[in-house]
């Protein structure tokens, strides 16, 4: 965008300045008035979502004098039940959309995307995870990006060692948020 797009604009006089002093939202506060956020690296993309789950967030989805129109998905709620032992689990500071499956997991600050899967004794910590994705029983997530389709099987890690993480081919971030490519499945 900022190597050709913007500069193209620039140069055929087509450029224009988005004011966001004057901007004003039906049913904004004062702290998130004026959110602006550039998602161009993992490190930003990753504190996009955080801001999503925080206890104030400075991007309010739920403002019902702005919504938001997303994607309409025809799936089911999502559902959260005890394991065969009777763990129920725990979800805290997170967002889970629908169709999301969790089985005695632990999940806390983070986003669950549509359709995932989580198995018992697994644990998803500060963490983006796309749709689709399937994390087995007793695996560990921590300061994650899944992509769709991942499959984490049974006591596997990501985000949990940073070398191991690199060594399977995974992106870590500056910050040591461990990114997992599409479709890849990660093995104890």
């Amino acid at each position: 965008m900022g190597g050709d797009v913007i500069p193209e604009f620039v140069e055929r006089g087509d450029a224009r300045v988005y004011d966001l002093n004057r901007n004003e939202v039906p049913g904004a506060r004062e702290n998130d008035r004026f959110y602006w956020r550039d998602v161009g690296t993992i490190d930003a993309f990753y504190e996009a979502h955080q801001d999503l789950i925080s206890k104030d967030p400075v991007f309010n989805l739920f403002n019902n004098d702005w919504p938001i129109f997303s994607q309409q998905w025809n799936s089911p709620p999502a559902k959260f039940v005890q394991d065969k032992e009777g763990n129920p689990g725990s979800l805290s500071e997170s967002t889970v959309s629908l169709g999301c499956y969790v089985v005695g997991a632990h999940v806390s600050r983070s986003v669950l995307g549509p359709w995932v899967k989580i198995y018992s004794g697994a644990t998803v910590e500060d963490s983006i995870v796309f749709e689709r994705v399937v994390i087995g029983q007793g695996a560990t997530v921590q300061r994650a990006i899944l992509d769709k389709e991942v499959v984490i099987e049974p006591g596997a890690t990501v985000g949990v060692d940073r070398d191991l993480d690199i060594s399977r081919g995974f992106t870590v971030s500056e910050s040591g948020v461990t990114v997992v490519a599409k479709g890849l499945v990660v093995s104890a």
